[in-house]
């Protein structure tokens, strides 16, 4: 009993030594493992930091950069066109050097510092104070981007359903109000986290945009989803009226060979309407004369003349009738030509707006709709303190909205002549005479319209 005691007695020493080495060793792992785990506002929340080698780092940063500089070449090349070349300074174009001044904002002001905040990892490193700033200037810049993209998709659609009226509405002023507008409600959106509606998410190494639920639904709603559902449903009426205006004109048809809206008497001129008729005047005068020369008597013959005489009187009647309904028919002709032009020039002019169109709205609902479905879903999974998504998701989808901001630029010059044009000329440094150039390449346009061959319109 008394050796037992004194074993129990050795024993309890050791037990409690093997504890502490354990808790010891527990806490050396813990310290000496990197920190997975923040505090922020008084919550856990998990931090991410992207770590790369060096050729990644180059990579990255050579792709960051070249998008950040033709971002901004884009958009630079679009403003120094229209507010410089005469022919580009129209109304319809103020939407879009709007849309290259925010394409070009989001380049100078936002990509710079999302490119350094991702080579280092994803710590923001700028301070609390720039943090708001930040987002403010992202926000604002890219809503305007979205929200001019739509209010062109209703200028794009007033323009073609209401062609005689909304030209003369579609004045400076008109065109000022608007983008005014469109940047007051982007501002809209940057404000209330400013004035404390919803605070940002930033402890010094996390810059995030308020995760409050209704400033979520508010920003995103009025952002993008809004602007998405006008843009689609313009898109839908644009494309309606082609296909119906191509089906008016698979019914009517344009003017083909051997048919120019004229029977083929029709197309007789009038001199050869009265060659015709000079010819029947000729036989029967000569008819008239061979009848008369059979009979004898000075009497038959005065009366053969007066007979002729009348018989001429009446042909040039008949021929001055003929030719007047001629020239009215081949007049009737020429205005149905006329016609057919406006209606050909009018068709390919909407059909042109809804590719344009068709091709905006599929680039911006690819580059933006994977970015907003996660940034309307986060707060309600992560929480509205943190963010769960990985975050190499988070800064690619970032980055591929921005990149709508880079192809904006190309793909209006893709379908406006004057405006390849005018990149063309700037960029091989050919400053001169550009105005000159666009004038005699419209005239040119417009002549081979009017000269235009009857068989191929």
């Amino acid at each position: 009993m008394i050796e037992e005691r004194a074993g129990g007695e050795l024993l309890a020493p050791r037990l409690l030594k093997i504890a502490q080495d354990a808790a010891e060793a527990a806490a050396a792992l813990v310290t000496s493992s990197p920190p997975l785990v923040m505090e922020s506002n008084g919550t856990r929340c998990g931090e991410q930091i992207l770590s790369y080698g060096r050729v990644e780092k180059v990579l990255i940063g050579g792709v960051l950069m070249m998008l950040t500089l033709s971002t901004i070449c884009g958009n630079l090349l679009v403003v120094i066109s229209v507010c410089f070349v005469k022919k580009l300074r129209q109304p319809s174009n103020y939407l879009i050097v709007s849309l290259a001044l925010a394409d070009l904002s989001v380049a100078l002001a936002v990509m710079p510092f999302v490119s350094i905040t991702d080579l280092i990892g994803g710590q923001w490193v700028f301070g609390h104070f720039f943090c708001n700033v930040f987002i403010a200037m992202d926000v604002m810049c890219c809503t305007a981007s979205i929200m001019t993209l739509c209010v062109i998709s209703i200028d794009r659609y007033l323009g073609i359903t209401k062609p005689l009226t909304y030209p003369m509405r579609q004045n400076g002023c008109c065109m000022a109000k608007m983008i005014l507008s469109v940047w007051l409600l982007s501002a809209s959106i940057t404000l209330p986290p400013l004035f404390g509606w919803a605070q940002n998410v930033n402890d010094g190494r996390v810059c995030l945009i308020s995760q409050d639920f209704g400033y979520t639904v508010y920003s995103t709603a009025v952002a993008f989803y809004i602007p998405m559902s006008v843009m689609l449903i313009m898109y839908y009426r644009i494309y309606r009226a082609a296909k119906l205006s191509a089906a008016k004109h698979t019914i009517t048809g344009f003017p083909r060979d051997g048919d120019s809206g004229t029977s083929r008497g029709a197309k007789a001129t009038p001199s050869e309407s009265q060659h015709a008729l000079e010819s029947r005047d000729t036989a029967s005068a000569e008819g008239t004369q061979v009848r008369g020369g059979g009979i004898d008597g000075e009497d038959e013959e005065d009366e053969s003349l007066d007979c002729v005489s009348a018989a001429l009187k009446l042909q040039r009647e008949v021929e001055e009738e003929c030719t007047g309904r001629v020239s009215r028919l081949l007049k009737s002709g020429e205005h149905h030509q006329r016609r057919k032009r406006k209606n050909q020039s009018i068709f390919k002019r909407e059909q042109k707006a809804a590719a344009t169109l068709g091709i905006v709205v599929g680039a911006f609902t690819f580059c933006w709709l994977p970015f907003f479905i996660v940034s309307t879903a986060r707060p309600f999974v992560c929480g509205v303190e943190c963010s769960c998504v990985p975050l190499w998701l988070e800064r690619t989808l970032l980055w591929l909205g921005y990149a709508n901001s880079l192809i904006n630029p190309f793909i209006y010059a893709f379908f406006n002549r004057d405006l390849r044009t005018t990149y063309s000329n700037l960029l091989r440094c050919r400053y001169r005479n550009i105005n000159r150039k666009l004038s005699a390449a419209g005239m040119h346009e417009a002549l081979k319209l009017v000269e235009k061959p009857e068989s191929e319109l």
